[in-house]
């Protein structure tokens, strides 16, 4: 587990060793990132060069510190490369972005994550070698491509070509247990997990029975998880 130290004045201390990232970067998108993980019990140590978002997540992160993170002296003494991940999350700077990454990469960072802003960005960050480039503007703008276009309630693509689709259960399938409707050779989806009112979401089976106004996951490639969420 990483372990890394909190600072106060010319004193240290260890804090919680248990969970714990590293975000590199406070713009909107790192900052949400950390706020997120810090909800979820998650240690963050939050670093920028910008002395404003430094101070307005001060207290609100497990650490954060103003440091050049292209400079593998400063991110030695914030002991990063004890972390198990980082996240490479410089998104209005593409050069520290990618020096960021590459001194990382030379200091062994097992996990690394990192955000491109564009395709050409994200090219140059795989050459590198980093473990997992993601692309949060082009990823949300494609999500709300498909919500617009269709009737579904929420849409996630798993994988490209591959969708998860939260829609109302429409009702060609309405009193029929699941497992008689023929659902996955005339539509090409399965249903996981639907719910019903204000009951948690429950695993969806072949003894199924839904009801109106029962919401349902439906996962499937991700033009029959469309189509599928435009039955009424």
């Amino acid at each position: 587990m990483a372990r890394f130290s909190l600072f106060s004045g010319d004193t240290s201390r260890r804090i919680a060793e248990a969970d714990s990232v590293a975000v590199i970067g406070l713009g909107r998108f790192g900052s949400s990132l950390a706020l997120e993980l810090m909800a979820h019990g998650t240690e963050v140590l939050g670093i920028d060069l910008d002395e404003d978002l430094v101070q307005a997540l001060n207290g609100r992160l497990t650490q954060v510190v103003r440091t050049d993170s292209t400079k593998e002296e400063a991110l030695r003494q914030l002991a990063i490369d004890e972390f198990d991940r980082v996240v490479v999350a410089i998104g209005d700077d593409i050069s520290a972005s990618i020096l960021t990454c590459s001194v990382l990469l030379g200091m062994g960072i097992p996990v690394i994550w990192a955000k491109a802003v564009d395709d050409r960005h994200g090219l140059i960050l795989e050459q590198l070698g980093v473990h997992h480039v993601i692309y949060p503007e082009k990823d949300m703008g494609r999500r709300v491509a498909h919500l617009v276009r269709g009737a579904a309630l929420d849409y996630i693509e798993v994988d490209r070509g591959y969708a998860l689709v939260k829609a109302s259960a429409p009702a060609v399938l309405l009193g029929k247990r699941l497992g008689d409707t023929g659902l996955r050779s005339a539509y090409g989806v399965t249903i996981a997990a639907f719910k019903r009112d204000a009951e948690s979401w429950k695993n969806a089976d072949a003894d199924t029975i839904l009801e109106s106004g029962d919401t349902i996951l439906v996962v499937g490639p991700t033009s029959s998880a469309e189509n599928f969420a435009q039955l009424r």
